[in-house]
């Protein structure tokens, strides 16, 4: 089975758009097949809601006898360590501070102050200096397509 066919298969259980695919990973090992679906919301995916579409699907899938032979699958939330891939994860991010991966390699870390259509408004955290002087940075604008990675920073303070 292919991701393609995979994202295919779980249209009808995204409650019209309600839910959408973060990722698709279709892997093959010796003795089974694993599929690994990562499904979020505006809100935030509940463990229900995963549960529920991994069991529809594998109903499908097992009622269609689309897989022959055994198989794993895998339905959850992308987790905070994934990278945001849509517009969606990044406005539901706002306030939250990222680390950033530029197309040319340049990392930045700051908060996401607010999300277009076009990227997203960054504000760098200051580098600290020897001097203890801190330069106010101010926000500015980074587009979707300068991004390489963009990750949410988790705080324990």
């Amino acid at each position: 089975m292919t991701k393609e066919k995979i994202t295919e298969l779980i249209e009808p259980y995204l409650e019209e758009g309600r839910l959408f695919i973060v990722d698709v990973q279709v892997s093959e090992s010796k003795t089974r097949q694993n599929i690994i679906i990562l499904l979020d919301t505006d809100e935030g995916i509940k463990i229900e809601e995963c549960a529920s579409v991994s069991r529809r699907l594998a109903h499908f899938i097992e009622t269609n006898e689309l897989i022959t032979g055994a198989y794993n699958l895998e339905v959850s939330s992308p987790g905070i360590d994934h990278p945001l891939s849509f517009k969606r994860q990044f406005v539901k991010n706002i306030g939250r501070n990222l680390k950033l991966v530029l197309k040319d390699n340049v990392e930045k870390i700051g908060a996401l102050e607010d999300v277009s259509d076009e990227g997203i408004i960054f504000k760098e955290e200051p580098k600290k200096t020897k001097s203890k002087k801190v330069e106010p940075i101010e926000a500015v604008a980074i587009p979707f397509s300068s991004i390489q990675q963009a990750k949410v920073q988790i705080s324990f303070k």
